[in-house]
């Protein structure tokens, strides 16, 4: 019935998110508010690890790219159920050691680190650096070796692909911001320079080629031209590269037009590449890993809004005017970005009313979906938007100064904050 298996509808006619009543969710926390489903989360991070585990022979970890929603207490979650962590900022590895992630399960991304922030990294002993480009390269080996250090690195490769997806959010062409490219030898380059130094170990190779995609085939062929390149590298160098992180990008459903696949086609399809090709230049499997972020968080949560107004135009549209907007969800503002949307105190209702979702915010592009079916709302009405549990809190801002909502975990029937309500002094804490 719905995008995600953890909402239902209750005798009252009311969505329900892990067993809880949205109404009454909304009526006690407030709206707007993140909710996220706590079981359906730990689900997700169980089937991407006994998937991994059976496709790679037990010779794999799944990371969980953080960069989607970011928290205390998703690291902690994550972290209980095995997982490691990628993090891409000193704001998100300080979170996670703050929850008491291990540092030896944290994989440092970015394309642009600051020396502070790798300098943070070295201090707590994150287990693999993945390094961007030959400036921090040359960076990290000086600053490892100022602190008696060698550090584990792996470098962000541009295999060359061009992911069926956003233009935003494609990443593995030769034409990113991320990583070197193998077209005009910058990768090969790299992988001397790293050799030659003494305080890096080069550990491995890191690919992501975009993010939201739906087909297995340009993960196969990302597979085959990492595989390609470290057939290469021990030829040329006679160095074995002996870890392989496959990056992630795995979409999800957030509209019925979506047709995600399974997460065990995914790793049964792209395992076969792996191994074949190992096989094919008689090299060991490497140790592999994933990157799952939106998969993992983003079905588990949706975002309750109160209406306010409702404005009817005539032969144009309709308005209906949420308290929240892009503050709180700016995807649609940056991709055009579908989703499901539902009032909740009448979800068993048919929707047969047609509008345009319209944020608070002074902006004319503050809105959440147009041309959205769904039940004819009125003030004070709860509008549920679904499958908003990644780059959703992670992507909010204080845009006219309106303080960020809070985040509310549910499971099996109950319910609790992990991330508080912003008031307005926190708005104004850091001002002078």
């Amino acid at each position: 019935m719905f995008v995600s298996d953890c909402l239902g509808v209750s005798p009252d006619g009311h969505l329900t998110i892990g067993g809880c009543d949205t109404v009454a969710l909304a009526a006690k926390y407030g709206t707007p508010a993140y909710v996220m489903d706590e079981g359906n989360i730990r689900q997700s991070c169980r089937q991407f690890k006994a998937s991994i585990d059976e496709y790679y022979d037990g010779n794999g970890l799944v990371l969980y790219a953080s960069k989607a929603f970011s928290c205390k207490e998703i690291y902690r979650v994550v972290a209980s159920e095995g997982l490691g962590a990628d993090v891409v900022s000193g704001g998100e590895l300080y979170t996670a050691l703050k929850a008491g992630f291990p540092a030896n399960r944290i994989y440092f991304h970015g394309n642009n680190k600051t020396r502070e922030e790798l300098v943070m990294a070295l201090d707590a002993g994150v287990h693999r650096i993945v390094v961007d480009n030959l400036t921090e390269l040359a960076v990290l080996d000086k600053l490892a070796q100022e602190k008696g250090k060698v550090v584990d690195i792996l470098f962000r490769i541009k295999p060359g692909i061009d992911a069926h997806t956003h233009a935003f959010i494609r990443t593995g062409q030769i034409d990113s911001k991320f990583g070197l490219a193998l077209e005009n030898g910058e990768a090969m380059e790299a992988v001397r320079e790293a050799l030659s130094f003494k305080n890096v170990n080069l550990a491995g190779l890191h690919c992501h080629i975009g993010s939201q995609i739906h087909e297995i085939e340009p993960f196969e062929l990302a597979a085959d031209v990492m595989l390609t390149f470290i057939k290469k590298i021990f030829d040329e160098t006679g160095f074995l590269v002996k870890e392989l992180n496959l990056g992630g990008g795995f979409g999800i459903k957030y509209t019925d037009e979506d047709r995600p696949q399974k997460y065990t086609a995914y790793m049964q399809r792209v395992s076969t590449v792996v191994k074949k090709k190992a096989a094919q230049f008689g090299l060991p499997v490497p140790f592999v890993l994933i990157e799952p972020g939106r998969s993992i968080v983003a079905p588990a949560g949706i975002t309750l809004y109160t209406v306010g107004a409702v404005k009817e135009i005539a032969g144009v549209r309709n308005y209906v005017s949420i308290d929240g907007g892009m503050v709180d969800n700016p995807r649609y503002a940056l991709y055009k970005s579908s989703y499901e949307v539902l009032v909740a105190n009448r979800a068993a209702d048919p929707k047969d009313y047609v509008a345009t979702i319209a944020g608070r915010c002074c902006e004319s592009g503050d809105l959440i979906q147009e041309n959205a079916q769904i039940q004819k709302p009125a003030p004070g009405d709860i509008v549920a938007v679904l499958a908003t549990g990644a780059y959703n809190y992670s992507m909010a801002s204080n845009y006219n100064r309106i303080p960020r909502p809070p985040v509310v975990f549910v499971k099996d029937g109950e319910s609790r904050v992990v991330v508080k309500r912003e008031s307005f002094e926190d708005l104004v804490q850091n001002d002078v």
